[in-house]
C-alpha cells in the first residue's frame, strides 16, 4: 500500500506540474531561458570559485559576459539577418516562380521524356502548390515578426532572463541541496545517481550540440556567402542553429540552398554543385569531427526519441517546450532504463530466480 501511495503521489505532481506549465507557458519563457542559461554557465562559475572568485561576483561576471556578447554579436549581425530575413520574405514568389519555370520549361527534352504529354497538367499542379507554398510561408514569417505577443516575448526574455540566470547561478548549489533534503533517506543515494547520469546525459548534448550548432552555422553562412548565394549568411545561420534536430538542419539548409541556388545560378551547374558540396562538407565536419568531439556517443538520446520530444513538447508548450525537450527527454531516457534495469534484475522478470550476471546474459 505504500509503495502504491508513493506511485499516486508521483503520478499526480507530475500532471499537476504538467497542468500548471500548460496553463502558464505564455509567460514562462524568460524563467526557463534564465535557468537553461544557468545551467550552461554554472561550470564556469565554479571553476572561477575554485580560483578565489566570491560566488557572487563569479555570477555577476558570467551573466556580464553574456550580455555583452550577446550585444556585440546582435550588432554585427542583427543588421544583416534582419535585411537578408526583409529581402528574402519579399524575393520568395518570384524564387519560386523561377524554379517553377526552371523545372517546368517545355523545351527541356529530358523532362518532356519523362512526363510526356501531361506536362501542361504537370505545369499547372506544379505552379498551385508552389503558389500556395510561397503564400503560407510568406504569411508565417510576417506573423512571426508582427505579432505585439511575440515581441512582448522577446524583450521580456532579453530584459528578464539575464536576471533569473543571476539569481540562479548565485543560488545553484544550496538549491541543488534544498532539494536534496527532500529526498528520502534510503532513497537518496540512488536519486542523486540517477540526477548525475541525467546531468551527464544534458550537458553531453546540450553543451556539446551548441557548439556544434554555433561551429556549423558559422561554417555554412561564411561558405553559401563566399559562394556568392543570395540569403547564404541567413540560410547557413538557420541550418546551423537547428542541427540539433537530427538530419532536420542539415536537409533543411540544404533544400533552402539549393531551390535559391537553381533559382539564382540556372542553368550554370557549377555553382550549383558548389552549393551541394558546401551541404555535404558540413555534414562530413559534423559526423567525423565536431559531434564524436564535443558531443561524444554515450549521451544516450536516440534521434527518433528526440524529434518525438522536440515536437510533442513544442505543440503543447510553444517554444517553451522546445527549450525544455532536450532535458525532459534525457532526464525520461534515464529513467525509464532505470525502471528497466530494476524490472530485468526484479522477481517478475527472472521468475524468482537470481538475476543472471553480464558474462551470462
Amino acid at each position: 500500500m505504500t509503495f502504491q501511495r508513493q506511485v499516486l503521489f508521483w503520478v499526480g505532481a507530475l500532471i499537476l506540474l504538467v497542468l500548471a506549465m500548460w496553463v502558464l507557458r505564455e509567460v514562462l519563457l524568460p524563467f526557463v531561458a534564465g535557468i537553461v542559461l544557468a545551467y550552461f554557465l554554472n561550470p564556469v562559475a565554479d571553476r572561477l570559485e575554485r580560483y578565489g572568485v566570491s560566488r557572487m561576483v563569479a555570477s555577476l561576471i558570467m551573466v556580464a559576459v553574456v550580455i555583452f556578447s550577446f550585444v556585440v554579436l546582435a550588432l554585427l549581425f542583427l543588421p544583416i539577418l534582419g535585411t537578408q530575413v526583409s529581402a528574402f520574405v519579399q524575393g520568395l514568389p518570384s524564387a519560386i516562380t523561377r524554379l517553377q519555370t526552371v523545372l517546368t520549361d517545355e523545351t527541356r527534352e529530358w523532362l518532356t521524356k519523362i512526363v510526356g504529354e501531361r506536362l501542361p497538367d504537370l505545369n499547372k499542379s506544379l505552379g498551385d502548390i508552389m503558389t500556395e507554398g510561397a503564400k503560407w510561408i510568406v504569411t508565417f514569417l510576417a506573423s512571426i515578426w508582427a505579432g505585439g505577443q511575440a515581441l512582448f516575448s522577446i524583450v521580456t526574455l532579453i530584459v528578464i532572463a539575464p536576471v533569473i540566470a543571476f539569481y540562479v547561478l548565485y543560488d545553484w548549489h544550496k538549491m541543488i541541496a534544498k532539494v536534496d533534503s527532500w529526498v528520502p533517506r534510503k532513497n537518496r543515494e540512488t536519486v542523486r545517481e540517477l540526477a548525475r547520469e541525467i546531468d551527464r546525459a544534458i550537458a553531453g548534448f546540450v553543451r556539446g550540440q551548441a557548439g556544434v550548432g554555433l561551429i556549423l552555422g558559422a561554417f555554412y553562412a561564411v561558405a553559401l556567402t563566399l559562394a556568392g548565394l543570395n540569403f547564404g549568411f541567413l540560410i547557413g545561420m538557420i541550418s546551423g542553429l537547428i542541427s540539433f534536430i537530427p538530419y532536420v538542419g542539415s536537409l533543411t539548409g540544404l533544400l533552402l540552398a539549393s531551390v535559391v541556388a537553381i533559382a539564382q545560378f540556372w542553368p550554370e551547374w557549377k555553382w550549383i554543385l558548389l552549393i551541394i558540396a558546401i551541404f555535404f562538407s558540413g555534414q562530413f565536419l559534423e559526423g567525423y569531427i565536431l559531434q564524436p568531439k564535443l558531443v561524444g556517443e554515450s549521451v544516450g538520446l536516440h534521434p527518433v526519441w528526440l524529434m518525438f520530444a522536440l515536437f510533442a513538447f513544442g505543440y503543447l508548450f510553444g517554444f517553451v517546450g522546445l527549450l525544455l525537450a532536450v532535458p525532459l527527454a534525457a532526464a525520461m531516457g534515464v529513467v525509464i532504463r532505470f525502471g528497466l534495469r530494476q524490472y530485468m534484475a526484479s522477481a517478475l522478470y527472472t521468475g524468482g530466480a537470481p538475476p543472471k550476471s553480464r558474462k551470462d546474459r
